[in-house]
């Protein structure tokens, strides 16, 4: 059994549905039969290398809502975050560009550190405040994830950028428009951070019709 996972690094309701999944997979009796495929996914393509104000201000401007709005916002995702045991620290959170954090990731994949590095970016910009569109930051971050070779390359240069967008176009020709969105055998689509309990049984539905 194949799950693609589009998604973003700076999603926190992508982190969240990981956590689901995980333990959907805890309970799953084909676990080990299961394979894992990260696809990218840029929530803001045009977002700047750096962004200034604060996460709930983003949000307020991302959604059209009132900087009141925008603290209710926050306060449902870390409720949320809290819930899924996912460590999300929005007073120290950067949001940026992560196009290049995506290039490294089909590098990572290479490499077979895919895993790793997702979780390692993850928790640095959700719960360390880390930059993930800072090169030198990813450099360091790469290789506390086993992943050092060929790093700096790839970042200073375009390597791996037809990855990237080819991830978004096959979203894009799927009419994926909101993340997380994972895909179980190509058929069976799980949209959004959705309960273990809802994920598992979408799991063993999807292993019940396998040759169909």
């Amino acid at each position: 059994m194949r799950i693609d996972i589009w998604s973003d690094l700076v999603c926190p309701w992508c982190a969240i549905g990981k956590a689901h999944l995980d333990q959907a997979l805890l309970a799953f009796e084909h676990a080990e039969e299961v394979t894992v495929l990260w696809r990218s996914f840029e929530l803001d393509p045009g977002a700047p290398a750096v962004r200034d104000g604060t996460y709930s201000s983003h949000l307020a401007s991302r959604y059209g809502t009132s900087p009141r709005g925008g603290n209710a916002l926050v306060g449902r995702i870390s409720a949320a975050a809290e819930r899924a045991g996912v460590q999300a620290r929005f007073d120290l959170a950067r949001p940026a560009n992560t196009f290049d954090a995506h290039r490294l990731l089909h590098l990572a994949k290479e490499r077979g550190v895919l895993d790793p590095l997702v979780s390692r970016l993850t928790r640095a910009y959700l719960g360390e405040g880390e930059l993930l569109s800072d090169h030198a930051t990813l450099q360091r971050l790469a290789a506390e994830a086993g992943l050092a070779e060929g790093v700096e390359a790839t970042l200073s240069s375009g390597a791996y950028s037809d990855h990237v967008r080819a991830d978004e176009a096959a979203a894009a020709r799927r009419g994926i428009s909101a993340i997380p969105t994972l895909l179980i055998d190509e058929r069976h689509v799980i949209p959004g951070a959705q309960s273990p309990q809802s994920m598992l049984a979408t799991l063993r539905r999807a292993w019940s019709r396998q040759g169909e």
